[in-house]
């Protein structure tokens, strides 16, 4: 049987929790709070406190063969990010690959964020990284310290790169259905999907031969046609739409929301079909179901 230690047990990490204890793995989840270990425990895995930046609260954590940092930095700045991306994954590999009985595999989850603007051109694997923020900056300085630091450590290390994550409590149908919607594409994964790739790249032979792999969906979405495809699914009107120009008119927007708009690209899950991943939620048609199907009233 083999031990997995997922840190950072949350939306993510919980579900994958899940999938891996149905494949007949020990899975210890790792939470900050005792909060969060109730939502561990609750999901069947074995709870643990620690914290990923206290190398004291680490070293009381069992041995695992697998280790998955999906740690939150709790949607705070660039320093807040620093200290549990960059800082905290790196006390995670020191502590784990200074044991007697190191990890197999490392996981580290991030972000498509790390590509900055291509101009609504496609990204793959190959394409190289241009973080625009001082955050995305930290998880492709995080992105290394899981390939680079964890070989020296003995540890194989790879990265799922995550792009916008939904799904239970998370599908923001509101924010679509009310408009105004700005213009541009919408790189998607369904939560189970996110979890799934990182499960892949966990017990995959030819997948743990990556460093790196896109965690995205089939179909990056035109956000105007997404509006209008979710409203007629639930039997109300489109939306407002605006162009980028209209919206970067207005004069509240700070300069990280305007870096948003303009930021534009298009992710390619080529490489992670290619290895054979295969896709509970290919598309948002399919992702969005059971939303779809809660907000009309009916069984999913």
């Amino acid at each position: 049987m083999t031990r997995a230690l997922v840190i950072g047990c949350g939306y993510v990490g919980l579900e994958l929790g899940r999938q891996l204890l149905e494949d007949g793995h020990d899975v210890t989840g790792v939470r900050r709070s005792d909060d969060g270990l109730s939502a561990v425990e609750a999901a069947g895995l074995t709870p643990a406190r620690a914290d990923a930046t206290d190398p004291d609260s680490l070293s009381s954590l069992p041995d695992a063969d697998w280790v998955v940092f999906a740690a939150s930095s709790g949607g705070r700045g660039a320093d807040a990010a620093r200290r549990v991306y960059v800082d905290g994954l790196r006390t995670v590999v020191e502590e784990f690959g200074g044991r007697d009985s190191p990890p197999e595999r490392l996981v580290y989850t991030s972000s498509t964020g790390v590509y900055g603007d291509h101009g609504g051109d496609w990204v793959d694997e190959e394409t190289p990284l241009d973080p625009t923020t001082e955050k995305t900056r930290v998880l492709a300085e995080a992105e290394r310290v899981a390939v680079e630091e964890a070989a020296d450590a003995g540890i194989d290390g790879s990265v799922a790169r995550f792009a916008g994550l939904y799904g239970p409590n998370r599908y923001r149908l509101d924010r679509y259905l009310s408009g105004p919607v700005t213009e541009g594409y919408l790189n998607m994964v369904h939560r189970d999907d996110a979890a799934g790739a990182v499960r892949f790249l966990l017990t995959d032979d030819a997948a743990r031969d990556e460093d790196v792999l896109l965690a995205v969906d089939d179909e990056p979405a035109d956000k105007w046609a997404f509006a209008d495809w979710l409203a007629a699914e639930c039997g109300v009107d489109s939306p407002p739409k605006r162009t980028k120009s209209e919206r970067l008119s207005d004069g509240d927007l700070s300069e990280a929301a305007r870096r948003r708009i303009l930021t534009s690209k298009r992710c390619s899950n080529g490489r992670l079909r290619e290895l054979g991943y295969e896709f509970a939620y290919p598309t948002y048609r399919e992702g969005y179901r059971a939303a779809i199907a809660a907000y009309r009233g009916e069984s999913a």
